[in-house]
């Protein structure tokens, strides 16, 4: 049984208790603990620890590949080129790739013109009984390559798919900008709900508040060391 990604801390608390009495029928031999750090799982992709603050906040962010063609703002007509040196001339621009960070709802709505572009490039349609999510995860499409643009790494995509199928529309072809606000703010509440509940069985240790301060000084620490390591 799959677990419902919510984007709304509301309907997150109203379901909690329906949520966990169907994960006991579906999975066996488990307790509280082992529904709370599933959704743990789910949930703290798209948080990070605030030092300043001590406390969670959102970071719904992805790391994509970016082509583009380098120094665009060079291109131009060239005249009176002599003509032998003109056929020695290399008119091809190759483009270049870097990883740049984008937030989640700028990768959904990538992620929506995909799905378009694929409809328009094969020129097809939408069965009647199919809607966008139908196609989210399909690999041609989310694979495919373009001279420049976002180039989705599948197996991170995967991860992402409980979000998509929670925020993209069912038709249509632009990302819904207040469900995607609601869930920034809902975010938080959501997992400190969940590290509330982790407390209450006694594993705050494993609370996303713990790994994720956890990890952020893990991170402070080997900056420090880098830096010794350059200065010396």
């Amino acid at each position: 049984m799959e677990i419902p990604f919510y984007l709304s801390f509301r309907e997150f608390e109203n379901d909690y208790y329906n949520n966990l009495e169907n994960w006991f029928e579906n999975n066996r031999n488990t307790n509280e603990t082992d529904f709370l750090l599933h959704l743990k799982e789910m949930y703290k992709p798209y948080l990070c620890y605030n030092f300043s603050k001590d406390r969670l906040q959102a970071d719904a962010v992805i790391e994509i590949n970016n082509c583009f063609f380098p120094y665009h703002e060079n291109f131009g007509i060239s005249f009176n080129m002599d003509h032998e040196n003109a056929k020695n001339f290399n008119t091809r621009i190759n483009n270049i790739s870097e990883m740049k960070s984008i937030t989640m709802m700028e990768y959904a709505q990538h992620i929506l013109d995909r799905i378009h572009q694929y409809f328009q490039k094969n020129k097809i349609s939408m069965k009647e009984n199919e809607t966008i999510l139908d196609y989210i995860d399909h690999y041609e499409l989310i694979t495919a390559k373009e001279k420049i643009g976002y180039y989705p790494n599948y197996d991170l995509h995967q991860r992402k798919l409980p979000f998509l199928k929670a925020f993209l529309p069912l038709f249509g072809s632009t990302v819904n900008m207040s469900l995607y606000r609601n869930f920034y703010f809902s975010v938080v509440r959501i997992a400190d709900f969940i590290d509330s509940k982790l407390n209450e069985v006694q594993a705050f240790d494993q609370s996303i508040y713990s790994e994720l301060k956890s990890e952020a000084m893990i991170k402070i620490h080997m900056r420090g060391q880098s830096f010794l390591t350059i200065c010396n």
